[in-house]
């Protein structure tokens, strides 16, 4: 678990990023994606089933909830960047649907 909660080198980064093509990587430092649904319901169902990810995993995005759209922002307060950990919540969150 250490592993995962290493900083990531801007190469590694890159590297990660290929494998997570609908998220976009801000400042080198956070990873951002935005997801929309036909109403305010369907989001917050979203942002709860991330939630239990969240939970599960011991690793909290900020999550923005507004009218058909959810906005998912991670990265690894503690070490100020991206870890593994960060790509491995964003791959969890994605196979929601």
């Amino acid at each position: 678990m250490a592993e995962s909660r290493k900083l990531l080198s801007p190469e590694e980064v890159h590297r990660y990023a290929a494998q997570a093509p609908h998220w976009k990587v801000l400042e080198g430092k956070k990873l951002s994606r935005a997801y929309t649904f036909p109403d305010f319901k369907m989001g917050l169902e979203f942002v709860n089933r991330v939630g239990e990810i969240a939970e599960r995993q011991g690793h909290h995005p900020d999550v923005h909830l507004s009218w058909g759209r959810v906005e998912i922002e991670t990265w690894t307060h503690d070490v100020g960047g991206l870890t593994e950990q960060d790509f491995l919540l964003a791959s969890q969150i994605d196979h929601l649907g």
